[in-house]
This record gives C-alpha cells, structure tokens and sequence, in this order.
C-alpha cells in the first residue's frame, strides 16, 4: 500500500518514541538489547586472583564474576606473616585451614606423646574441644607438653571444634568479586554457617606430660609429609597452602617443636592427579611420615585414602569439601579443616538468588568435587523455588594431565545458549577457564 512521504516521517517519529519503551520498532532491533547475557559464579576452586591468568589475553572475561569460598577474616598480622614466607604471594584461599591442620597435628602428637599414627588420631579431634583455650602453637605446645589438655583456636578454627566425624562442626564463607581481574576485597562478605553444638563432647585418652629434660635419645622427630597440588589443575591454589604449611612448620619448631625435637616436614605433590599423589603418597610411608597433609582436591584424597589407610598413616586435608567423604571408610584416620560442601552450597545458592536470576546452569568438573557441590546447590536451589525447569546441570571432563588436549566446552556453551540462562555457575579449577572461553566463543554476552 502506498503511505505519501508526510505520513512515513510522522510513523517514524511515532515509532522512534515506541523504541526508547520496546527497544524494537520496524526492522532495527539494537544488537546489545537482543544479545543474551549471563552471569558468572564461581567457587573456592576458581575464585582466586591467579584465575584470570588462565584465560590469557581473555581475562578480563571475568570481571564481574562473583562467588564464594571457605574464607574467615584473616588478621592482618597473619597475612603479613604469610607474606614473609613467600613476599609474592597474592591469594590467601586455604592457607588458614593448611596452617591450622599442620598445627592440630603437631599437638595431638604432643598429647599423645608419640609419632604413632594410632596414637595421634584419638587426639586430634580433642585437641579442638573441651580444654584449656589457646590460639598459637607456642602456648598451645606449652600446654600440652604440661599434660594438660587443650582447646585450639586458629585462624581457621574460631567458633567450635571438630565434629565426631573429625571435620569443623562450623564454617565461615567468603562472597568474593571479581572487580577487573583482581578480587575486590572491599566487596567481600563473611556468612557463619553450621551448628556448634555438633562439635565432639567424647573424652579422649589422658594427655602424656613431657618428661623433664625433653626427648631421649631414641625419641624419633615428628615427620610430616605435604600431598597439596604444586602441579595440575588446582595449581594456582597451591601458593597459599604451600605458606600456610611452612609458617606453621616455622612457628612450631621457633616454639621448641613437639616431643622434644623439632619437626620435619617432606614436600610432596599430589599433582591433582590420583596417579602423581599415590607415587607421593608410597615415597611418605617409605619415608616414615606419620601424617600427609592433603590431598588438595577431594577427589584425589579420595583415590589415595585406601593407601594410606592401608599404611596406616593419617590424611588430613586443609581443601578437601566433598560432603560425602564426611561418612568415608577411613578407618578412623581422614580429617579435615575445609567445611563440607553441605555448607557452602547454601552459602552459594544465596549469593546467585540475591542477584534475582531465572533460570540457571551449573556447570562442574567431572569428579567428587564438582558434581558433589553441583548437586547440593541444585538442592538448594530447589528448596528455594526454583523449578527444575529453570535450573541445568553440565559436566566436562577435566584434562587427565598437563599435557592433555584443554577442555572443550563449546558443545555445552551451545547448550546454555539455547537454554536462555542468566546465570551460570562453574564448579572447577583452573582449566574451568575453558568454560568461561566456550561461552564467549558461543556469542553469550558475560555480564559486568
């Protein structure tokens, strides 16, 4: 139908107004309006300030990005005291609970006057509850060594002991932000979580009360042994732990060391990888380690646990967060500083509805780790009203080692796109980048 010229301006001034209400009018629809946008969140096993080195020349993808992680407010004159260990240092994710499982060690052996592995597990969960309240190894170890016991609070540890289950009865988590590619502190969060009075009430055996004059001769010196992830994929956490490990080690021997000598600490690598932490694991037990401090990730403490029970060593883990390694059959011999993740996925679930998202993939690595948390975020997320057609779970297989092929994510960024999501959660470590990637790739516009 012919509109004269007088008639076509006065339609497009109409409809131009129309536009600033609609954003669509006539054949012209802006691209920025009509682009899908998403986003991010993370956990504790990519919320670092190492992450965005991962994507390279993309790491600004990850401005914006929000998420949380076991974090209580750590001192000032802790983290001064980390830096002196390692001055580059730039994250401190973990290094409370490493610094912690090294020091609950050391005492428990203390009280149990012995390097015996047996001995030591039937005090490390007391040495948390019911005693005489202290907060640093010089005057815990001067406690104990008087035979009297003892109750530590750490930097980690504050509101309550460990449970009969030899893991933190309570837990504080950090909601970090990615602001550029550096999290913003000033944004960060704290949340309390769990029940203190699930923390253990049994009464352990009687503390042993150092001889005069120190250890005998024959005494053998404590031997601890490091299993925490220099290599793979969780990698970039290693520098916190690494420090929270040699501090505590520092600290305590500065303090007179345990039974009498100082005590030894033999590095090792779990590698994230089952095959480089089980080598790790036999060299410790050659060695005479009595407690391995690891694994980093929960599933490849799970891989080494049957050895070291078999060994009849100790594994006490300072990141491992799957919840079902809380009912593991461990012989009495895993602990733990990390909470489980029975407790951050509530944490996590908070953090993506207080954004008012709608519909919401999660996206974890294929292991314990991932596809445990995974599943108790969706189950929050789902008591919280989100229907289940509005929430999609995705996993990808992480590389078996360094030198495996980088993940592909871009069949899954197809599927997320066409699910419409506005938020999408990635459960991995650092080659969950490659999730980040796919999406970019796929032409879904990352929120900021």
């Amino acid at each position: 139908m012919f509109v004269s010229r007088r008639s076509r301006v006065a339609t497009l001034a109409a409809c131009a107004t129309i536009l600033l209400a609609t954003s669509a009018c006539g054949d012209d629809k802006p691209e920025e309006a009509s682009a899908q946008q998403v986003r991010l969140y993370g956990t504790d096993g990519n919320m670092l300030n190492s992450y965005p080195a991962e994507l390279k020349e993309r790491a600004s993808l990850v401005d914006g990005m929000k998420g949380t992680t076991p974090l209580v407010p750590l001192p000032d004159d802790f983290k001064g005291r980390l830096r002196a260990v390692n001055p580059a240092l730039t994250d401190y994710v973990y290094s409370a609970e490493t610094y912690d499982a090294v020091v609950i060690a050391v005492l428990a052996a203390q009280l149990s006057g012995s390097t015996d592995p047996a001995a030591i597990t039937k005090q490390i969960v007391a040495v948390t509850n019911d005693g005489q309240r202290c907060e640093d190894p010089a005057s815990c170890l001067a406690l104990a060594r008087n035979g009297q016991d003892i109750e530590y609070r750490g930097v980690s540890l504050t509101r309550a002991g460990f449970t009969d289950k030899g893991e933190p009865a309570t837990a504080s988590y950090a909601t970090l932000t990615f602001d550029g590619q550096q999290i913003n502190d000033g944004k960060t969060e704290f949340v309390g979580a769990g029940i203190e009075s699930a923390a253990s009430t049994k009464t352990p055996p009687k503390p042993k009360k150092q001889r005069p004059g120190g250890a005998s001769d024959d005494q053998e010196p404590l031997i601890l042994g490091g299993l925490l992830p220099k290599t793979g994929d969780l990698s970039i956490a290693y520098p916190p732990m690494a420090a929270g490990a040699a501090l505590a080690i520092k600290e305590i021997n500065a303090a007179g060391g345990a039974l009498g000598k100082p005590v030894t600490w033999l590095d090792g690598d779990d590698g994230t990888n089952p095959a480089v932490a089980k080598a790790t694991v036999a060299k410790h037990v050659a060695d005479g380690v009595s407690v391995i401090i690891g694994a980093g990730g929960s599933g490849i403490s799970r891989a080494v646990l049957p050895d070291v029970v078999q060994a009849g060593k100790i594994l006490f883990s300072p990141s491992n967060t799957d919840s079902s390694l809380t009912d593991v059959d461990d012989q009495g011999l895993y602990f733990r500083t990390a909470p489980p993740d029975s407790l951050q996925g509530r944490a996590l679930a908070d953090v993506i509805l207080r954004d008012g998202s709608q519909k919401i993939v999660i996206v974890a690595r294929k292991d314990s780790y991932g596809e445990g948390l995974q599943g108790t975020v969706r189950d929050e997320l789902e008591k919280a009203g989100i229907a289940n057609d509005r929430l999609k779970l995705l996993t990808y297989e992480p590389p078996a080692d360094a030198k495996a092929a980088p993940v592909d994510f871009s069949g899954g960024a197809k599927e997320i796109k066409e699910f419409g999501a506005d938020a999408v959660l990635i459960i991995g470590f650092g080659e969950s980048a490659q999730v980040i990637r796919g999406l970019a790739d796929a032409g879904v516009q990352i929120r900021q």
